[in-house]
């Protein structure tokens, strides 16, 4: 399929938000510098739906932003269905290219066969875009780079939230020494990219660190652990939160060997409040998340809990592909990237 080439700036830019009930959406257009496009959501009896832009689109680029999470009332599949029918209904009436903006994008843990006649579901949700006419897509903090850079043909962007977060160790450690570590061995490579961020930032040495774990039929296993944490605030990192045992696994494990403190980092928090309360339990210093996926009734305030937007990142990039300009610069840890 031939597609637009990346340098033409288009004349107008339309961002649409599929899901008003989260912030994310408003503070990404008015980081953009654009109110959000007018649109059509309706709902009929048994379940099914419409929705249609109320603006013309017709050559223009088109931002269509979903947090596609389960909420109340909707699950993953009820909102991803509305994103994929509304970019579609933009392509039929002429948008000149429509980029997907899905802060979590589901479905990207199962990226391979582990077990006999597994799906690979990563797979299924990267055709179900292009089935449509996507022509690119904008998401944060993809659980496995490479298994979505490869899945997808059309164009895809990956936030990185190593800048937010590099900024907040640097900001809360002070002199301090610094332990950065992954709860599990698939996450190590995301870990070891925020050790070096650290240390670019902060200019002195960051160690790492990361535990074994291992999960199968519901129970989980692995006593490894490298690293030393000793008199050090160590920082775990995660790409999400549910359950949050993986996290207060590895805290313990720290805890175990001496660590002065324990902080959790984590982009995407599918959190409830039970969730919350055992992940700022005495054995936490702090949890820092972002707003990609926040509870859309937020628990009661905890100094303890830090929360970044990701709306400046994601706002700056939308632009930055609207003018045909580079990416990276908004992701450089430093800031010196122009």
């Amino acid at each position: 399929m031939w597609r637009r080439a990346e340098h033409v700036t288009l004349s107008c830019m339309q961002i649409f938000d599929l899901t008003p009930f989260h912030s994310l959406g408003r503070d990404i257009a008015h980081v953009a510098g654009y109110p959000l496009a007018a649109l059509e959501a309706r709902a009929f009896a048994g379940g099914q739906h419409k929705m249609r832009p109320l603006v013309s689109v017709r050559g223009e680029d088109v931002f269509v932003v979903s947090s596609l999470h389960a909420t109340d009332g909707m699950s993953v599949n009820d909102h991803l269905v509305r994103m994929l029918f509304f970019i579609a209904a933009c392509r039929d009436h002429g948008a000149e290219r429509v980029t997907a903006v899905t802060p979590w994008l589901p479905y990207a843990r199962k990226d391979r066969v582990t077990k006999a006649r597994d799906p690979v579901s990563s797979r299924y949700v990267a055709q179900l875009f292009e089935a449509i006419g996507a022509d690119a897509l904008v998401t944060v903090d993809v659980h496995n780079l490479a298994a979505f850079q490869n899945g997808f043909r059309c164009r895809t962007i990956n936030l990185d939230t190593l800048r937010l977060f590099s900024a907040e160790v640097v900001d809360r450690a002070g002199d301090a020494p610094v332990t950065v570590m992954s709860p599990d061995l698939g996450g190590a490579k995301r870990a070891e990219l925020l050790r070096q961020a650290v240390e670019m930032v902060r200019s002195k040495p960051a160690g790492f660190a990361l535990v074994e774990k291992h999960r199968s039929g519901g129970v989980t296993s692995g006593n490894l652990f490298a690293g030393d944490v000793a008199g050090n605030d160590v920082w775990i990192v995660d790409d999400m939160i549910e359950s949050g045992e993986t996290m207060l696994r590895a805290a313990e494990a720290c805890r175990l060997r001496g660590a002065r403190s324990v902080h959790l980092l984590a982009t995407h928090a599918f959190c409830d409040a039970a969730v919350l309360e055992r992940l700022v339990g005495p054995a936490i210093a702090s949890l820092t998340v972002t707003d990609t996926a926040w509870p859309v009734t937020p628990p009661a305030p905890d100094p303890r809990v830090r929360l970044l937007s990701v709306a400046p990142m994601v706002g700056q990039c939308l632009v930055r592909m609207h003018g045909g300009r580079a990416i990276s610069p908004i992701l450089d840890p430093t800031g010196l990237s122009r």
